[in-house]
C-alpha cells in the first residue's frame, strides 16, 4: 500500500516539475481555462442569486391580479367587480390598485407611480425612491415637476425619501395621494389600474381565475406562479445573452483543448520516449498526464469559481449585471445574497474539468504506445 502512495507521489512531483519546464504554454492554458470558468461561474452565481430574489420578493405578492383588457389591449377595471369578484367561493378579500409608469424623458428614466393602500401621502406630496433622489438630485422638501397625461405640468414636493434598507424595491417608486394620480394620469372616479385578491387556498388559484373570466369576460386574472415563471425565464434569457456575448472567449477554450487532443508537441513526445526508454510503463505515462491535466483542469475550475464569486457577491457583478438587471439608469446598488446551487456547480465541474482532463490521456496513449526508439528520433 505504501509502495502504490509512493510511486504516486513521485509521479506528481515528476508532473509538477515537467508542468513547470513549459511556463508559457500551460500559463497561457491557465489563463484562458481559468477566464472560461470565472465566465460560466459568474452567469451562473449572479443568475440563480437575482431568481432567488426575485422568488423572495414576489412571495409577498397578491395571489391573483385582475386585469381589464378591450380587443387585446390593456385598459383600467371598473372597481364595481371588486363586490362580484369578493363573492366568489374561495376569495378572501379583493381590492382596487391605483398604479402606472411615467417615463421621464430628460433623465432617460422609468419612474412607477403607486397609491398606497394606506398612509397616503399628502395633497401635493410624493415620496420617491432613492434612485430617484439620486437621478433628480431632490431630496426632503425640494419640488419636482412632472407632464400629465394632458400636457399639463403638474408639481409636487418630495415629502420623504424611501429607506435605503428597500432600494431593491422602492428605487424607481413614486408614492403618491389618490386625487393627485387620478389628475395626473387621467384614471377618472371609478375605476382602477387593476384587482388584487387574497385567496384562502393556493390549490384553487386556476378554478378562481376561470370562474373570474366567466363573470367577466373582459377581464385576464394573472396567477402568482405565472410572474414567477416569467421572471425566471427573464433572467434565463438574459443570462444567456451574456454567455453569447463572451462566446470568443469560449471558442479560446474550444481552441485549446482541441490542440490537446490532436496531438503532442515534439518535446512532450521526446519526454516520454525518454520515459519510456528508462523504464516507465505505459500505465505510469498515462498516470503523469491525467495528474498534469488533472492539475491544470481543476486549478483553474478552483480558481475561475472563487474569482466568479468573488465578482457577484463582492462586486455586484460589476462586468455584466447592467445587462442582466435590465434596469438601465434607476438600477439600486445592492449586494445579493450569497447563494450556491451545488446542482450547477457539479455539473460546471463536469463541463470543464473532465473533458480537459480526458484529452490530455488521449494522445498520451498513443504515444506512450509507440517504441520508445521510433518517438525519440
Amino acid at each position: 500500500m505504501s509502495g502504490a502512495i509512493e510511486r504516486q507521489l513521485h509521479i506528481i512531483d515528476f508532473t509538477v516539475s515537467s508542468l513547470l519546464r513549459r511556463k508559457g504554454k500551460n500559463g497561457a492554458l491557465l489563463t484562458v481555462y481559468t477566464l472560461i470558468v470565472f465566465i460560466l461561474a459568474s452567469v451562473m452565481f449572479f443568475t440563480h442569486a437575482v431568481k432567488r430574489e426575485a422568488a423572495l420578493v414576489l412571495r409577498e405578492s397578491p395571489e391573483i391580479i385582475v386585469q381589464r383588457t378591450l380587443t387585446g389591449r390593456y385598459q383600467p377595471i371598473p372597481i364595481s367587480y371588486v363586490e362580484s369578484i369578493g363573492e366568489i367561493r374561495g376569495v378572501i378579500s379583493a381590492r382596487p390598485r391605483l398604479w402606472g409608469y411615467y417615463y421621464d424623458a430628460n433623465f432617460l428614466a422609468n419612474y412607477t407611480l403607486v397609491v398606497p393602500a394606506d398612509q397616503q401621502p399628502e395633497a401635493g406630496t410624493i415620496d420617491i425612491g432613492s434612485g430617484i433622489s439620486r437621478v433628480r438630485e431632490a431630496f426632503r422638501g425640494d419640488t419636482i415637476g412632472f407632464t400629465g397625461h394632458d400636457g399639463k405640468p403638474f408639481a409636487f414636493v418630495v415629502n420623504r425619501v424611501l429607506e435605503e434598507e428597500s432600494r431593491l424595491l422602492t428605487a424607481d417608486l413614486i408614492l403618491m395621494r389618490e386625487a393627485d394620480y387620478r389628475a395626473f394620469s387621467g384614471i377618472p372616479p371609478g375605476y382602477a389600474t387593476d384587482l388584487v385578491l387574497k385567496v384562502r387556498n393556493p390549490r384553487e388559484y386556476t378554478t378562481i381565475a376561470e370562474k373570474i373570466v366567466k363573470l367577466h369576460p373582459d377581464t385576464r386574472p394573472i396567477v402568482r406562479d405565472e410572474i414567477l415563471r416569467t421572471y425566471d425565464a427573464l433572467f434565463g434569457w438574459r443570462s444567456g445573452l451574456v454567455i453569447v456575448i463572451f462566446g470568443a472567449a469560449v471558442l479560446a477554450f474550444v481552441i485549446f483543448a482541441w490542440d490537446k487532443a490532436t496531438g503532442l508537441s515534439s518535446e512532450e513526445k521526446k519526454e516520454i520516449g525518454i520515459l519510456k526508454a528508462v523504464g516507465w510503463e505505459t500505465s505510469d505515462v498515462l498516470l503523469m498526464k491525467f495528474w498534469e491535466g488533472l492539475a491544470v483542469s481543476l486549478t483553474a475550475f478552483l480558481a475561475g469559481v472563487i474569482l466568479g464569486y468573488c465578482h457577484v457577491f463582492f462586486t455586484s457583478a460589476a462586468l455584466f449585471a447592467p445587462v442582466i438587471k435590465g434596469w438601465s439608469t434607476l438600477y439600486p446598488d445592492f449586494r445579493l445574497v450569497p447563494f450556491i446551487d451545488l446542482a450547477d456547480l457539479v455539473t460546471l465541474f463536469f463541463f470543464t474539468v473532465v473533458p480537459y482532463t480526458v484529452t490530455t490521456i488521449v494522445p498520451s496513449w498513443r504515444a506512450a504506445t509507440i517504441d520508445p526508439d521510433s518517438v525519440m528520433r
